[in-house]
């Protein structure tokens, strides 16, 4: 890598749950070699809106084709409409992008990538346009990955409980609302989710295939194929639809090809950077309120099956705007711009 380079750094769609993210992680981690600006299809002239980085005031800039022609690498956070306009230009203007929106995620042309797991396709293809997961697929492919670094998985079925912020912001503005309006005895409305979603759980979310899957857990589970690429074994997941704001709460059943015990499982999740362990107890330290903006995957029980042989059950939950998109984003931009450099 070239010590005195600079990159320059892009986000596109600033408001935007993601893109808030971005930011957020951006800031923490503080990379002296990144600058980044930021832009919104929305402005239409300079100077008309503002946002705050590194405690300083940063204009939001306009955004059209030639905005991004200077720029090394752009985090696409918009509505996919603009993320797709945008990242088909990846050849023409010679920038690199990551789609955290899900525009790109079932075209098989794009890869979709797991930092830690198969960023190996950064080195090897040197890809313009990249696709970042969808959170239950960075949690899974993780949580895969692990054990299959010793066993082989005969089956894994996963459970995923889904927080409203999978919707944006108004997926989070209808729980809200929808939670003051049956306290209070009112009527509620019905847009985002098109049933009540407050105090609710809701099992189907679209329109579903003639096994009753809905496209969304389709999608799921074809990406954590290609991230985890051969490594083969029964899945089959669920997304259900909980009445919370923030994280993906999965529960899994995984049968293992030989003998263990929950004490080695702990173990080895200890000793990966992604997860963090903590042991259960009655005061449930591992739920959607205490990870909530956290950066590891939280595991916390695991239970043995033995009415089945090598079978354990295990709970993870991880904050979806987090460790789910932006801080996978910005593992990606620096695998892919030190590989550039």
């Amino acid at each position: 890598m070239k010590q005195h380079k600079k990159f320059r750094m892009a986000l596109v769609g600033t408001d935007s749950l993601q893109g808030k993210e971005v930011k957020r992680v951006l800031r923490k981690k503080n990379t002296p070699n990144m600058s980044i600006e930021f832009f919104d299809p929305e402005v239409e002239e300079e100077y008309r809106k503002l946002t705050e980085f590194q405690g300083e005031p940063r204009v939001i800039l306009p955004l059209d084709e030639e905005a991004l022609k200077h720029i090394d690498l752009v985090f696409l956070a918009a509505d996919k409409k603009v993320n797709r306009k945008y990242g088909t230009l990846v050849s023409n203007h010679k920038f690199r992008a990551i789609d955290l929106s899900e525009t790109f995620n079932t075209d098989t042309k794009i890869p979709v990538v797991v930092a830690g797991i198969n960023d190996r396709i950064i080195r090897k293809e040197n890809p313009r346009l990249i696709a970042n997961p969808h959170p239950a697929t960075i949690v899974l492919s993780h949580l895969f990955d692990v054990l299959l670094s010793e066993f082989e998985l005969n089956k894994a079925i996963s459970m995923i409980l889904q927080p409203a912020s999978a919707f944006g912001e108004p997926g989070i503005g209808e729980l809200a609302n929808q939670s003051l309006d049956i306290m209070n005895g009112a009527a509620f409305s019905k847009k985002v989710f098109k049933a009540q979603v407050a105090f609710n759980l809701l099992s189907q979310m679209g329109k579903t295939d003639e096994c009753g899957f809905a496209l969304k857990e389709k999608q799921v589970k074809q990406e954590i194929s290609r991230v985890l690429d051969k490594k083969n074994f029964s899945l089959s997941l669920s997304i259900v639809q909980a009445p919370v704001f923030h994280t993906y709460s999965i529960l899994s059943y995984i049968e293992l090809d030989k003998k263990t015990d929950i004490q080695h499982l702990e173990n080895m999740f200890k000793q990966s950077s992604y997860f963090k362990f903590l042991p259960p107890s009655t005061a449930c330290p591992v739920s959607s309120v205490t990870v909530a903006g956290k950066e590891h995957i939280h595991v916390s029980q695991i239970k043995k099956e033995e009415a089945f042989p090598n079978s354990f059950w295990i709970w993870t939950v991880a904050d979806n705007l987090t460790l789910g998109s932006a801080l996978n984003a910005y593992e990606i931009a620096q695998k892919l711009l030190y590989r550039s450099s």
